[in-house]
């Protein structure tokens, strides 16, 4: 049954369930109970429940799940009896313990991890799955321990009180820090909250004819169509998502049971053709019967996303209309980003999964915070980890890539970066992660923390040092390079031709691109833009012209002045000469000189450190140094991005506007008396009031008019 958004809504504005939901969930439970033919809180006839998120967008492992809830040393105990299996009885008590700790308790995975480490290295294994019931048995009850110490209270080993604070803690976790950081990433509102299904609990660890999986209806990194996943003998479904083991591929099924996986194909066509849209599909065997757990629509790599959509239009399930719907920019400029160059032959050092594609280069980091530190920075970071959590999106957002010692294709870590865009391997079994103290192993070989790799999350080849990049043959596609209906393009660049068509074909816009230089008016005609929406006339002067604007505004003469907006000039003609010239026949805006004076003049306080210790020093201060200071002083604001820049500089030098509309119109009659169509656009800018135009039409339309006489 589903406890749906509203009932969220209601929780995360009063902090309680209502006394009318409570008996909601009383009856719903009554219902399950008769359909399942167990009783929920029953020692001897035990049905035990999982809860889990369901937001209306899909949200992979932001927010919570709970499994075997109504779990007790007696129920395990009752497990044990009716399956003759010690191990999954006491490995799903063990879980529960756990899950419930770190989810409802807000306890630390580490504590859990040491509180288990003594008893693996007892059994001498690696992981806590080489466990056996009664080494598992041990772990639930230390993990109680663990539980106990953390809140001081006793475990609450009630099936009620499990399941009503479970359904608090998934409510609870709409709002948690990497809940909100993914949907401010993905622009989804904040308070639609979300539902809670609560289901029977089947189980994949019940012996040898048990498993999880996790599938995809089409290939969620290459668009491929055909069954994708991973399947894990022995195992709940955390185990997979986790990245914990890493997995069988999904054939594995097929070879263990044929009938389970005829039967999961089966309904993996009808889903895929009732949403029509590739889905995401989360299932369990239980001594070899097949249930289904949840299913959403798939997160997948951008070129999935061009690639499916046209097939799904072919397919006809969708038009082309809906096919643009199932692609965004963001996911086109993905494609366009530089391809490793293997012509140049780097050495590999190991290969992983290629879990999610692209090229990423950046500086090893192992922890998620320091990785959104250092992106902050400025520095390009490699997300390295044994196994990714919902709890490392702050790191993923900020890395260039992600590479994981463990985990599958459908891991947190591979499903989260394909929707990002990220490149990912996941599942490089040959390397060994320290998290303490900051280094990985691959064979002899050490990585630590600030070193650079590179992955390929194409391919999973992850390589020592800086590997050299290509253009994109999407880039090319789009420059005109690579051409759609060669016999020899992709079905990438014929999905992406076919969209892209069809967006112009449609579309009731035109789109105009920022461009600066020449050379930028240029790639933007090449991509398709109609003409420029905006020229910084201001970005002209930056780098070794920055002199320039800092000396007009320092001038005190109406000669230096003069001098400075005659080389100015200069410059501008050449500038636009080369503008117009690429956007022949289309508008071209430009916006008169912009500039934020912070950024333009000496930095306010090294000037005066610089002064203060040449007067230490007992040398003479250069009186130009001296007279920048004077002027910096004098210009200082305490919001420079709203001071005195725009209409209100030229205000303060009139000749400055002038000059540069001189100069767009003599650019503008050289070009066409070279045979081409300039169309100029002027933009004044920053302007605060209806006089300060009107002051600068006029002036500016007469400046234009003794030009063109």
């Amino acid at each position: 049954f589903t406890i749906t958004t509203r009932a969220c809504q209601d929780y995360l504005r009063t902090g309680g369930l209502s006394d009318e939901l409570v008996a909601q969930i009383d009856s719903a439970i009554i219902v399950l109970e008769t359909k399942i033919g167990k009783s929920f809180g029953d020692p001897k006839n035990p049905l035990l429940v999982s809860v889990r998120s369901g937001a209306k967008f899909s949200m992979p492992g932001m927010m919570e799940t709970v499994l075997n809830v109504g779990m007790s040393q007696e129920v395990a105990a009752t497990l044990e009896s009716i399956t003759g299996d010690s191990r999954f009885a006491w490995d799903s008590y063990r879980r529960f313990i756990e899950m419930f700790g770190k989810t409802v308790c807000d306890i630390p995975s580490d504590a859990f991890a040491k509180a288990a480490a003594p008893l693996i290295k007892t059994a001498g294994g690696k992981t806590i799955a080489d466990l056996d019931g009664p080494a598992l048995r041990k772990a639930g009850d230390a993990f109680v321990a663990v539980v106990e110490k953390h809140t001081g209270s006793a475990f609450p080993f009630d099936a009620r009180s499990q399941l009503t604070r479970a359904i608090e803690a998934v409510f609870h976790s709409w709002n948690s820090e990497r809940a909100q950081l993914y949907r401010r990433r993905e622009r989804i509102s904040a308070d639609l909250g979300t539902a809670v299904n609560v289901q029977a609990m089947v189980f994949g660890n019940i012996g040898d004819t048990s498993g999880t999986g996790v599938c995809f209806t089409r290939d969620p990194g290459s668009g491929a169509p055909g069954a994708y996943g991973d399947y894990l003998p022995r195992a709940q479904g955390e185990d997979v998502v986790a990245g914990i083991r890493n997995a069988f591929p999904l054939t594995h099924l097929g070879e263990v049971n044929s009938e389970a996986y005829a039967e999961l194909n089966r309904i993996m066509t009808l889903l895929e053709d009732h949403y029509r849209d590739m889905c995401d599909i989360e299932f369990t065997v239980e001594q070899g019967k097949l249930w289904i757990l949840q299913t959403r629509v798939g997160k997948r790599t951008a070129e999935a996303a061009f690639k499916i959509a046209t097939q799904l239009v072919d397919e006809g399930s969708i038009t082309m209309d809906q096919a643009l719907t199932r692609v965004n920019g963001d996911q086109l400029v993905q494609l366009m980003f530089p391809q490793f160059d293997k012509a140049t032959a780097p050495k590999e050092l190991t290969r992983g999964i290629a879990a999610s594609p692209g090229a990423a280069v950046g500086s090893v980091v192992f922890d998620p915070r320091d990785a959104a530190d250092q992106a902050l920075a400025g520095m390009k970071v490699i997300l390295v980890r044994r196994e990714t959590n919902p709890d490392d999106l702050v790191g993923m957002v900020a890395a260039q890539g992600i590479l994981t010692a463990r985990g599958g294709k459908t891991s947190h870590a591979a499903v989260v970066a394909r929707g990002m865009g990220r490149p990912a391997v996941c599942g490089t079994e040959s390397i060994e992660v320290n998290i303490e103290e900051k280094f990985f192993t691959c064979g002899d070989v050490t990585v630590r923390e600030g070193d650079l790799i590179s992955i390929d999350g194409t391919t999973g080849a992850v390589f020592l040092g800086e590997v050299a990049v290509v253009p994109s043959v999407v880039t090319e596609y789009v420059q005109g390079i690579v051409d759609p209906g060669a016999a020899t393009s992709s079905a990438l660049i014929r999905s992406i031709h076919r969209i892209i068509t069809h967006a112009d074909n449609v579309r009731r816009m035109s789109v105009r691109a920022n461009a600066d230089t020449p050379e930028d008016a240029e790639i933007a005609r090449q991509m398709g833009a109609q003409g420029i929406g905006l020229t910084r006339t201001e970005h002209m002067f930056l780098g070794d012209r920055r002199v320039l604007v800092e000396t007009l505004v320092l001038a005190t003469t109406d000669e230096e002045r003069a001098e400075v907006l005659a080389e100015m000039e200069k410059l501008q003609f050449s500038d636009f000469v080369g503008i117009l010239r690429a956007m022949t026949g289309l508008p071209v805006t430009i916006r008169l000189l912009d500039p934020p004076l912070h950024e333009f003049l000496t930095d306010q306080a090294s000037l005066a450190v610089e002064i203060a210790l040449t007067q230490e020093r007992g040398e003479v201060v250069d009186e130009r140094k001296l007279a920048l200071n004077r002027a910096v002083n004098r210009l200082h604001e305490s919001n420079p991005m709203m001071g005195l820049r725009g209409v209100r500089l030229g205000v303060l030098i009139p000749d400055l506007f002038s000059m540069q509309v001189r100069a767009l119109t003599r650019a503008a009659l050289h070009v066409r008396s070279q045979g081409y169509d300039p169309r100029p656009e002027i933009m004044i800018p920053l302007v605060a009031s209806q006089r300060e135009l009107l002051y600068f039409r006029s002036s500016l339309e007469e400046e234009v008019a003794r030009v063109l006489k």
